[in-house]
């Protein structure tokens, strides 16, 4: 997981989750608790997902907004 895809795509990472901000990598401390835990929720999936996904190239997998 992380925000700056770019940098993860040049330092050879193979599995990449884009997060949300530098400061708050999967939520905003401004929005309601219940939809910070429904946004970390989803994003920590699309981690473990991408873990169990075979791949043979770097892979970026994309989230929903």
């Amino acid at each position: 997981m992380c925000n700056l895809v770019p940098i993860a795509l040049t330092v050879g990472a193979n599995r990449i989750v884009p997060t949300i901000s530098i400061p708050y990598p999967l939520g905003d401390p401004e929005t309601p608790r219940e939809e910070q835990w429904k946004l970390r929720y989803h994003r920590v999936g699309v981690a473990l997902d991408a873990l169990a996904t075979d791949i043979s190239e770097q892979t970026v997998f994309r989230v929903k907004v």
